[in-house]
């Protein structure tokens, strides 16, 4: 890979439960939720990279770390080589320009008093750019890009469009300051299966048009496998797992992966899927029934399984 666009190193994200004054008068001692917990990622130019993981894994929190909408508890980002991670002020609205995020919800994260033409200038004039023209121009161009007709939509309100459609204007306005980087936080998921392919080729496409580092952040393999060069396994706020989409996904080495590809419904009737534990054992051992005592008191360290292919399990 050349020159990383994002790279990640120890990556710690922790939130204190239960804390405060009350809590402190009744002798309760604060609960600490490690959300991500020791995470290495890097992303080039160009690239989507998946990450793939059941609700509560950290893979969200990981997301909105790396925009910057949490601060990092520990660990560091580097973003085009320069150390972001205690940036504030003037250069936190120079980051955010240039990494931007795609939200679950195309229904939630759209106001609705704004037309799509505001919706998508709003980033515009947050960062400065005060001639109308030249806004005018950008948006039309993000909404071309998303293959949303400019002058059909232009002035129509969110409560006028359809799932996909309001999820191609939130990414228009992602795409409107011309980032280097994106979090797409299950931009899908929430969208009818029919069209959900259609928003997965558009990411992939404005990826490798505009040269963007994607962050594809998802539950479902299968959607990670429709568009992700390489992929990561994240459990518990770690990663398990990572390597090429295909070789991790044709031969998963974790006992986690394997139960989420199990999960993956099949045309097939004599397949049987599996569900997966919303509420599993740290260790991981319980998603194949094979706990140890070496799952119990070890830490997994990383084994090479095949080229470019990566497994951190003590079992394997």
């Amino acid at each position: 890979m050349a020159s990383p666009v994002v790279e990640v190193q120890g990556l710690v994200k922790h939130f204190t439960l239960g804390g405060g004054v009350v809590a402190s008068m009744l002798g309760r001692s604060p609960r600490v939720v490690k959300a991500v917990d020791g995470v290495d990622l890097t992303i080039g130019r160009s690239e989507v990279f998946g990450l793939v993981g059941e609700s509560g894994s950290g893979k969200s929190t990981l997301g909105m770390t790396l925009v910057k909408l949490y601060q990092p508890t520990e660990g560091s980002i580097s973003f085009r080589g320069r150390d972001v991670t205690r940036i504030a002020g003037s250069a936190l609205k120079t980051y955010r320009k240039d990494a931007q995020i795609i939200f679950q919800d195309p229904y939630g994260s759209l106001n609705p008093r704004l037309s799509v033409a505001q919706v998508v200038e709003e980033p515009l004039r947050i960062h400065g750019v005060s001639d109308d023209a030249e806004r005018g121009t950008k948006v039309v161009e993000a909404l071309d890009r998303v293959r949303v007709p400019a002058a059909e939509y232009l002035d129509r309100y969110p409560h006028e469009l359809s799932g996909g459609l309001r999820q191609r204007i939130a990414i228009a306005r992602a795409i409107v300051l011309e980032p280097e980087f994106i979090v797409a936080d299950e931009p899908v998921s929430m969208l009818d299966v029919s069209i959900q392919a259609g928003i997965l080729e558009l990411l992939e496409r404005l990826s490798r048009e505009l040269g963007l580092a994607v962050l594809y952040v998802s539950h479902d393999i299968a959607t990670v496998r429709y568009i992700c060069d390489r992929v990561a396994v994240m459990y518990l706020g770690r990663f398990v797992e990572y390597g090429d989409t295909e070789t991790v996904i044709a031969r998963p080495g974790h006992p986690y992966t394997k139960r989420l590809m199990a999960a993956v419904p099949s045309v097939d009737p004599a397949s049987q899927r599996t569900r997966v534990d919303a509420h599993p054992d740290p260790s991981g051992s319980d998603t194949a029934g094979a706990a140890t005592e070496t799952c119990t008191h070890e830490e997994p360290h990383w084994e090479e399984v095949e080229p470019e292919h990566y497994v951190a399990c003590p079992l394997h």
